[in-house]
């Protein structure tokens, strides 16, 4: 614990802010509220948009145009405005460039839908590594850093180890302060669970996964279609065992709300004999998703 809260502190003093990692859109949609001013609401969109794009979050340079683009989409269902308790649903979307191409590939997308936080008009949000400020700065903090370890992890096998590391502190926190969204087995979907989906052994192949794909498939698809392709066939063979370890991990679905519309483009133009390993691949692990996996036999060559 000493040890990652010393890198934690290295990690948030080193750099400055001039290189900030994140490149993140935000937006809030309150028309679910029928009550008071909706000026709170553009503050909290200011406000989250400002703390997602100048904390440093990691020692890493990032220069202007490798910014990770990512995306917030607050959905607030009601709102007290006596207290400030705002809930909802926050739907998080991330994207990676792929190499030698001017296509971007979603690494995120998935609602958090276990949202609950207090924020007044005037409210600072206040970065901290050592406690947890508020429920708020937590459930970005612990996105961040899932965005943050994803990425890594499509470019460098492991790649995102500390910052999955930091995600876990949070989770740790938060479940001490009784908050909805992070006890560990409260719900299969929640931030404990989205991050056991990527650490546990059980389901960690997603990693291995996440390297393959994109660093071995689609960033080679640019010199070689086929090579980079038939890369990605294999590495699809991790999602059998991680369903044979979860058959309900998260991050089978993550995968899914991700990656399932861009394999059924991928294969579009693969050999039969391809499409017909990924289809039964892919329905394997997603057979409520038939409509869809049509599609890659249905293609034409």
């Amino acid at each position: 614990m000493l040890m990652l809260t010393l890198l934690l502190f290295s990690l948030h003093s080193v750099a400055s802010d001039e290189d900030t990692e994140l490149n993140c859109d935000v937006e809030v949609n309150s028309e679910k509220v029928t009550k008071g001013s909706k000026d709170v609401f553009n503050e909290l969109k200011e406000k989250v948009t400002e703390y997602m794009n100048t904390t440093k979050w990691t020692n890493a340079t990032f220069g202007t145009n490798e910014k990770i683009y990512c995306k917030l989409m607050f959905t607030i269902s009601t709102w007290d405005d006596a207290t400030g308790q705002m809930k909802g649903d926050l739907q998080i979307q991330s994207q990676r460039p792929v190499y030698n191409s001017s296509y971007t590939t979603a690494l995120i997308n998935f609602k958090d839908s276990k949202v609950d936080f207090f924020f007044e008009p005037g409210q600072q949000l206040v970065f901290s590594e050592m406690e947890m400020e508020d429920n708020l700065t937590a459930i970005l903090n612990f996105w961040a850093y899932m965005i943050l370890a994803l990425d890594f992890d499509s470019f460098e096998l492991n790649g995102g180890e500390p910052y999955y590391d930091m995600a876990g502190q949070i989770v740790r926190l938060a479940q001490s302060s009784g908050e909805s969204g992070w006890k560990a087995f409260e719900d299969i979907n929640n931030r404990s669970a989205v991050l056991s989906a990527f650490t546990d052994k059980g389901t960690s192949p997603i990693r291995q996964m996440l390297y393959d794909y994109h660093r071995m498939g689609l960033d080679q698809m640019a010199v070689t279609v086929d090579k980079g392709r038939s890369a990605i066939t294999h590495t699809l063979e991790n999602l059998a065992k991680i369903y044979d370890a979860a058959p309900l991990s998260v991050g089978l679905t993550m995968f899914k709300d991700a990656k399932l519309d861009e394999l059924i483009n991928i294969y579009s133009k693969a050999n039969i004999t391809e499409k017909e390993t990924v289809y039964e691949m892919l329905y394997q692990v997603y057979p409520g998703e038939t409509n869809r996996l049509d599609q890659i036999k249905k293609t034409e060559n």
